[in-house]
Formats: C-alpha cells, sequence, structure tokens
C-alpha cells in the first residue's frame, strides 16, 4: 500500500460511515492516504478505531465515532463533531446499510423496515445534516447503491427497494443541490467485503464460479479498487460530475 501522499485531498474533511470494515474501512483509508482527514462513524467503535490506528500509522488525520445511523440524532451529532474537530466539511459517504435476505413471499414489513432506516431513511438524515456545512464551500457527497438491485438478485427484495430509494434520492439532491457546489454521486461496488470473503471461505468452488463470470476475472479491492474511486469522486478530478451512478462491478 502507498504512504500518505498529502497531495489531491489536502485541507479535506469526510465523514465516512461503516467505516470499521469492508467497503467503509477500504474508502477510508484511501481518503487519508490522499491527505484528507477522516472521521469513521460506525456502530462498532472499536472497529472504527483499528482503522483509525492503521491511518495513524502511515500518518494520517483521522477519528473515531460511534454512531448508529438509524438514530437521527446520533448522525447529526456524529456530522457536528466532526466540524468541529476538523473545521468544517467538505465530504460525506453514507456508506452503512443493513441487509436483510428472504424470498419476497417471506419478506415481512420488519424486513423492510430495517434496510429502509439504515439505508434511504438514514442516507436523508446525514445528507440533510450535512448540508448547512457543505454548502459553506461546496462539496461531494457518495452514497452506495447494489448491484443486487439492479440486477433483481433473489432473496434481495427489502435490501433492493433500499438501495434504489438510495439512487432516486441522490439524483434528486443532484438537481436541488448543485447550485451550491455540491456534487451527489452513487457508487455500485463489487468488493471483497468481511460477507464476500466468508463466502469464499464457505463456498469456495461457487465464489470461484462468481468470479469467473466477471470480465476482469476478480472481486473488487475495498480500498484500491472501490476507495480510490471515491477519492476521485470526492477530489476535483471528476467535479462535472453528478447525479450519477459509478458501475464498480468490474464489468459484471
Amino acid at each position: 500500500m502507498p504512504e500518505l501522499t498529502r497531495a489531491r485531498l489536502a485541507g479535506k474533511v469526510v465523514l465516512v460511515t461503516g467505516a470499521g470494515q469492508g467497503v467503509g474501512r477500504g474508502t477510508a483509508l484511501a481518503l487519508a492516504r490522499e491527505g484528507a482527514c477522516v472521521a469513521l462513524a460506525g456502530r462498532t467503535v472499536a472497529k472504527c478505531e483499528a482503522v483509525a490506528a492503521e491511518i495513524d500509522a502511515f500518518g494520517g488525520s483521522s477519528i473515531a465515532l460511534a454512531c448508529d445511523v438509524t438514530d437521527r440524532a446520533q448522525l447529526e451529532a456524529v456530522i457536528a463533531e466532526t466540524a468541529a474537530r476538523f473545521g468544517g466539511l467538505d465530504a460525506l459517504v453514507n456508506n452503512a446499510q443493513t441487509s436483510v435476505q428472504r424470498l419476497l413471499a417471506e419478506t415481512t414489513p420488519e424486513d423492510v423496515d430495517v434496510c429502509w432506516r439504515s439505508g434511504p431513511l438514514a442516507t436523508l438524515h446525514a445528507m440533510q445534516a450535512a448540508l448547512p456545512l457543505l454548502r459553506v464551500r461546496g462539496g461531494s457527497i457518495v452514497n452506495f447503491g447494489s448491484s443486487t438491485a439492479i440486477d433483481g438478485n433473489v432473496t434481495f427484495g427489502a435490501y433492493a427497494m433500499a438501495k434504489e430509494a438510495i439512487r432516486g434520492l441522490s439524483r434528486v439532491a443532484a438537481r436541488e443541490w448543485g447550485r451550491y457546489g455540491i456534487r451527489v454521486n452513487v457508487v455500485v461496488p463489487n468488493a471483497l467485503s468481511p460477507a464476500a470473503e466468508q463466502f469464499s471461505k464457505d463456498e469456495p468452488e461457487r465464489f470461484r464460479k462468481l468470479t469467473r463470470t466477471m470480465p476482469l476475472g476478480r472481486m473488487g479491492d475495498p480500498e484500491t479498487d472501490i476507495g480510490r474511486a471515491v477519492v476521485a469522486l470526492v477530489s476535483d478530478d471528476l467535479a462535472y460530475l453528478t447525479g450519477d451512478t459509478l458501475m464498480l462491478t468490474g464489468g459484471a
């Protein structure tokens, strides 16, 4: 892994939810390596503290914050604390999301509620709380969709509903907030998350078959493949991109 470069994102402040593992961790590391001050928010603060220690090891700047994104007050508190600690906010990365897998015929209102509150509703609340800060100097919001929703994968009904709601929300925000210099985009990742890693161990043949269907022949790395793309969205490199969905699926 490259060391801290302090280049593209020097002076930027970014909050990442669900930053303790998987894509959230990879994104936080990639942002910090480019010089951003990163607030790491997650339900299990010990995981975020471990990522903060990784960032500290290469000279980056971060804080770990406990946050259940289904609690609006907690979201508002971590956004306020991030701004107080680092002097503002330039980007928000809404990564946290609970998933439920169940056949549609068996999907319960509780399943939908869990996915809804942790996904689109939490994303909306975080965006609303961040808006006054992002309006000060413009910025970027990166939300996460899912290929399971775009492809209509079986057993992902409640999760797919939530993820497509996030994409709709993001397009509306891009139109309403563009005049403030705020860009809003969605990333659809295909990454080697903890769940994917467990799948590869539990069912190695099915995992190999899955990766063989991908044109690039592998799952994405949470930091180098997904995180660095988020870096580009947060930086000025993609300053004219908003209201769009970036498919990081290896061509799947």
